[in-house]
């Protein structure tokens, strides 16, 4: 119970917020200037290399990126197709396989490295595949905020609902976490790679799979809303009937004249 009472779907999204920053670090220091979780990054990158004129930009790295990530959203959005609201096991499928996709880079970085464009390529499909998959299964969750992949829009909220700007001062707590995680993650991904590249992918993956772990946990914990509804109802109704009904009409036939 304590595990279940811990452990939030927020939570659990933040921490995967982290593992992007960390992913993200590795596509850019290691993986020719490459983003695998931000694609605006990417799309920006080929724009500005379309141009030429000798800006010694990647164009390899980032279209592979797109494709793969867009193949990795579009595979999740089929799985959750058909799937309710909230964590199911299709989650638990899908961020598992996230965390097996993330083991299984950071062994091939390992075992193969990423000294030529081949490999980085591949690298690269890989960490993008999983990120996409990652940003479907969040989408899914719908945690306010948190997208786990990009931090822009959280960014603008933030600046927003500000007491320099509406002074609504919504969702500023989570906000400003998933922006630091976010930092945090891409400053462990930088101290990693200076060690190895796998090795930092491989911290990714640990966070994946244990977010993938604590989540089949908090899962039932979320799906409690309809018990509460069939005690209430015949609760009330039979009372206030039998309250009203019978007090009421002795009452008004005395006062006929």
């Amino acid at each position: 119970m304590n595990v279940r009472r811990r452990v939030t779907r927020p939570g659990l999204m933040l921490a995967l917020t982290f593992a992007t920053g960390v992913v993200d670090a590795v596509g850019y220091l290691r993986l020719d200037q490459v983003f695998a979780g931000n694609m605006t990054g990417n799309v920006v990158i080929l724009g500005m290399a379309a141009t030429g004129g000798g800006t010694g930009l990647p164009v390899l790295g980032p279209v592979v990126a797109l494709a793969a990530f867009l193949a990795g959203a579009a595979t999740a959005g089929r799985v959750l197709r058909t799937a309710g609201p909230g964590w199911n096991n299709r989650c638990t499928a899908l961020l598992g396989g996230v965390g097996l996709a993330l083991t299984a880079t950071a062994l091939g970085l390992a075992l193969v490295g990423a000294d030529t464009s081949g490999a980085r390529a591949c690298m690269v499909a890989s960490l993008a595949l999983a990120m996409g998959a990652q940003a479907a299964t969040a989408r899914h969750l719908a945690v306010k905020d948190v997208t786990t992949v990009v931090v822009t829009s959280t960014l603008t909220g933030l600046a927003a609902d500000s007491r320099l700007g509406a002074a609504r001062g919504r969702g500023a707590r989570r906000r400003t976490a998933a922006v630091t995680l976010i930092v945090a993650g891409a400053a462990a991904g930088a101290l990693l790679c200076q060690v190895h590249e796998g090795l930092a992918v491989a911290a990714a993956a640990c966070v994946a799979l244990a977010v993938t772990a604590l989540g089949g946990r908090v899962a039932p914990a979320t799906t409690g809303s309809p018990s509460t509804a069939p005690s209430t109802a015949p609760a009330t109704a039979p009372s206030t009937a039998s309250a009203t009904a019978p007090s009421t009409a002795p009452s008004t036939a005395l006062l006929r004249p």
